[in-house]
This record gives structure tokens, C-alpha cells and sequence, in this order.
């Protein structure tokens, strides 16, 4: 413990404007006007976080595509005593060592599982349904009457048992499709890893929902895709690094699987050069699957909840198991 106190609480005599609360900022900054004169809030860009991190009790990691914060933590000096990361995902801010260090971290767990759910069920009627032929026929000014198919009967395997990959379940559950879900470990209504394989050779549907780990990091690659039927379809909503692109690319273009959609990628934003845009059968998004309108706020709200708890001596939510990369589930 840094300085005597627990670290996933505010240490007496810092719980108003002594603190320093610095943000990592994206546009448009985060709305943290309940703060005022609770807290000296002092904004930075990627340049400026090496020179302020010393400086800060608490970083608010606005800026969730950056991976400044992985730079900067090696540096000298004091580091804040909590990390907060305006995403689901943390592998952006986790370094070996701040991971080693008692600096707690949460993330934004709980904002984006309906969005994302929502998105996932989507792209899979967008898919059945033939959607993205439709409008390119309308474009077209062609009538072409086809057969689509129907989903409800079909099979989904979701890789991922934390909140979004459950809000998945449930919602492609309302669609009539039988969902299996995969988690790190198996319990009770979840597959584990060793089943995995056996599941997408049976599925219509692969959602990739999980968190980027050192054991999940390409687990999508030739050989599970080789697994796939071809007349099934894979959605990544997870993290880009899940997913050999390369032998993805190459299983679409020799119609191994009739099609993908990917809502995340390797390397953001996805280069005009790249041949992903143009490969049959593949929908291409830009990170967008959980950001409906408002979702900046409630971002923000979430942060100000959990910085009155801390501020209050109360233990956070959503801290991040730094070993696993992720929030434990319950």
C-alpha cells in the first residue's frame, strides 16, 4: 500500500481540493462540473502526461484509444494512486509496470453492454437478411428478388462470458437463436476454453465479446476458422488483436466462411490502403458497436459516481483484476 492507506480508497486528509485529478483528454473533455472545487482537475494531451503524472493522485484516461499511459508509467517519479480508463477494454493503459504496482485501475464496465448487444444483434440481421446487397442494388436501381435466411433456429457460440458477452446472450436469445456462451473458466451456464472449438464447428454464429490478454491475443486464426461451417458468419465487437486478420481475410476470399463483420482492428484507425475494406462478404466499422447517443455522458457520470466513492473512503467498482486484464466477474 502506497503511503499507509488502502489504495482503492482516498487517503484521509485528500479528499477535497487537495487532490489532483488529471485527465487524459480526447474531444470534446469529459463533464466533470460536480468536481469543481473538489478537486484540481488539470487536463493534458499525450505530450504533456509524461511531465504531469507525477504530479496527479487520480488519472482519468479520457482518451481510451490512446496508449500514452503505457509509455509514461515507466518514467520516475510518484504515479497516481488510481487509474480510470473511459472503456471496457484496459489493455491500452495496462504496462508491466504499473500492473506490478498497487495503483488501482477500473474501467468503464456497464456502459456499453446494451449498445453493444444491440449492435451484435444488428450485424447479424444485417447479415442474414442480406442487407448490404439490398442497398447496393438500390444504388444500383436493380430489382433482384432473393431468399435470406431465417435466424431463428440457427446456433451462436459468444467468446466472452463478462457483461457485454452476456448482453449478447440474451439478446440473440430473443431472436430464437441458441447461444452457448465461452468464458476463461467453465461454470455453471458457461462453456470454458477447451470447448471452444467444438462449438464454432457447430455454429451459424462466432461473436468474439472477450477482453485482449496475453491468452486470448490471435486466438481467432487460421485454424478456428478452418473449423467454421461455410455457411457461418464471425463478429469481433472484442479487441482487434483477437483476430489474425491475414487468415481471416484469407478464409473470406476462399469462402471458407460466408462472411464477418468487425467492429475493431489491429491497428485504428483502419488505413485506406487496407485490403480489409474490399474483401467479400466482410461489414467494416469503426469502433463504434457500443457508442449510442449520450454515451460520452454517461461515461463521465460513471467516473464522477465512482471518484465520490473514493473520495469518500468507499470501495470502487469495476476494479480491474490487473493479473487477468479484466473486471472479475461475480
Amino acid at each position: 500500500m502506497r503511503n499507509g492507506f488502502p489504495p482503492t480508497t482516498a487517503p484521509a486528509g485528500r479528499r477535497t481540493a487537495g487532490t489532483t485529478l488529471l485527465v487524459l483528454d480526447a474531444d470534446p473533455p469529459p463533464r466533470l462540473g460536480r468536481l469543481t472545487g473538489r478537486a484540481r482537475i488539470v487536463h493534458t494531451d499525450e505530450e504533456g502526461l509524461p511531465r504531469l503524472l507525477p504530479t496527479a493522485d487520480v488519472l482519468l484516461v479520457w482518451d481510451f484509444t490512446s496508449h500514452a499511459v503505457r509509455r509514461a508509467w515507466p518514467g520516475e517519479g510518484p504515479r497516481p494512486r488510481w487509474v480510470h480508463t473511459a472503456s471496457a477494454g484496459v489493455d491500452h493503459v495496462l504496462c508491466p509496470e504499473l500492473a506490478a504496482s498497487d495503483t488501482v485501475v477500473t474501467n468503464a464496465r456497464g456502459v456499453f453492454d446494451r449498445p453493444v448487444a444491440e449492435y451484435v444483434a444488428a450485424l447479424v440481421l444485417a447479415m442474414a437478411k442480406d442487407l448490404p446487397r439490398t442497398w447496393d442494388l438500390q444504388r444500383e436501381r436493380r430489382w433482384r428478388h432473393r431468399e435470406t435466411q431465417r435466424v431463428a433456429g440457427t446456433r451462436a457460440v459468444v467468446v466472452g462470458s463478462g457483461p457485454i458477452g452476456r448482453a449478447v446472450v440474451a439478446t440473440l436469445k430473443a431472436l430464437g437463436i441458441t447461444t452457448a456462451l465461452v468464458g476463461r473458466v467453465p461454470k455453471t451456464g458457461i462453456h470454458g476454453p477447451a470447448d471452444l472449438d467444438r462449438l464454432m464447428a457447430r455454429a451459424d454464429w462466432v461473436v468474439s465479446a472477450a477482453p485482449l490478454t496475453e491468452s486470448t491475443r490471435g486466438m481467432f486464426d487460421a485454424r478456428r476458422f478452418g473449423t467454421m461451417q461455410p455457411s457461418a458468419r464471425f463478429v469481433n465487437v472484442g479487441r482487434g488483436a483477437l483476430v489474425d486478420e491475414d487468415a481471416l481475410a484469407e478464409a473470406l476470399a476462399k469462402r471458407w466462411i460466408a462472411g464477418a463483420a468487425l467492429d475493431v482492428f489491429r491497428d485504428e484507425p483502419l488505413g485506406p490502403e487496407s485490403p480489409l475494406w474490399g474483401l467479400p462478404g466482410l461489414i467494416v466499422s469503426p469502433h463504434m458497436s457500443g457508442d449510442v447517443v449520450g454515451w460520452r455522458d454517461e461515461l463521465g457520470a460513471q467516473f464522477v459516481e465512482l471518484y465520490e466513492r473514493w473520495a469518500a473512503g468507499r470501495q470502487l467498482r469495476n476494479v480491474v483484476d490487473k493479473k487477468r486484464g479484466y473486471v472479475p466477474g461475480h
